[in-house]
């Protein structure tokens, strides 16, 4: 087996990042994503989607490797169709959270993961899915979301911002759990101390790499701690500011291919340039691969 380089792990997060608009892979990033196979390798989605929903995606990649999920609280073997790592969010804390939020802000509209490899979505009366095409189940009453053990608790607000409902919840519940923002419509309370960075340092450390084999790809600002984690990071031209501020540098947007313009440049014998990041305490990285 070849040595492990700067590029021997690729973390993809996926909606607004390796997905279009769609939730479809366009033939472009395939053929990119083959490539990186063909070199020896690997690549792992890193996504706030948990495992039942990334599950139909990995088989269409043909992938029986792992997937973090459930912004890291789950680290998912698709050959073996079982979870290797999860963790769960206290259902009392997140009542108690949820309760402080709307003291803060008023009514929210709340949906839960369920735990487990067939864990279900459910959704509260007034939550609309952000992405209508992922599956959930309505229920009766906020109460019926905490039937089963559950990974993370997703919010929205009928005014707020996301950055603002992100702030708020923080700053009264940032002491029951991590308060994440992973996209349009989509604040979300997870396990404390659990994030994208957790899964994917116990996904590569499984697979026998570390931050310095990693380039991680993402869009919104819950990308952050892998971003922090991995020798180089990518934001899309869709990415939130807060991403964009803290990346090694900027490709084109989800909707233009910009995974598979990295990866095409990266896996074609090419060196990444090295911008500095947006803070001046992040020193800049020059990364490289043999063709």
């Amino acid at each position: 087996m070849a040595a492990p380089t700067a590029c021997s792990l690729i973390a993809t997060d996926l909606d607004g990042t390796l997905l279009r608009g769609d939730d479809t892979l366009s033939d472009r990033s395939r053929a990119a994503l083959a490539r990186v196979a063909r070199a020896g390798a690997r690549h792992l989605v890193v996504t706030g989607r948990p495992a039942p929903r990334v599950r139909p995606l990995l088989a269409d990649l043909g992938s029986t490797g792992l997937a973090v999920c459930g912004q890291g609280a789950q680290v998912y073997d698709a050959g073996a169709d079982r979870l290797l790592w999860s963790v769960t969010l206290d259902r009392e804390l997140a009542e108690t959270a949820l309760g402080k939020i709307e003291a803060e802000v008023g009514e929210v509209y709340a949906a839960v993961d369920q735990d487990g490899v067939d864990g279900l979505t459910l959704i509260e009366p007034g939550y609309l899915m952000p992405h209508p095409t992922l599956p959930a189940v309505r229920v009766g009453r906020r109460g019926d979301l905490w039937d089963r053990p559950i990974t993370k608790v997703l919010l929205r607000h009928p005014d707020l911002s996301d950055d603002a409902l992100a702030a708020a919840a923080r700053s009264v519940a940032g002491s029951l759990a991590t308060v994440t923002m992973s996209g349009p419509g989509t604040v979300e309370l997870q396990p404390c101390g659990v994030t994208k960075a957790t899964g994917l340092a116990l996904a590569a450390d499984h697979l026998g790499l570390g931050p310095q084999h990693t380039v991680a790809f993402g869009d919104m600002p819950n990308d952050i701690p892998m971003f922090d984690w991995a020798a180089h990071g990518v934001a899309m031209a869709n990415a939130h500011p807060e991403l964009k501020a803290v990346a090694d540098e900027v490709t084109a947007s989800n909707e233009d291919d910009g995974v598979a313009v990295v990866l095409e440049r990266l896996f074609g014998g090419a060196v990444v340039p090295a911008p500095r990041r947006g803070v001046d305490q992040y020193a800049p990285k020059t990364l490289s691969i043999e063709p």
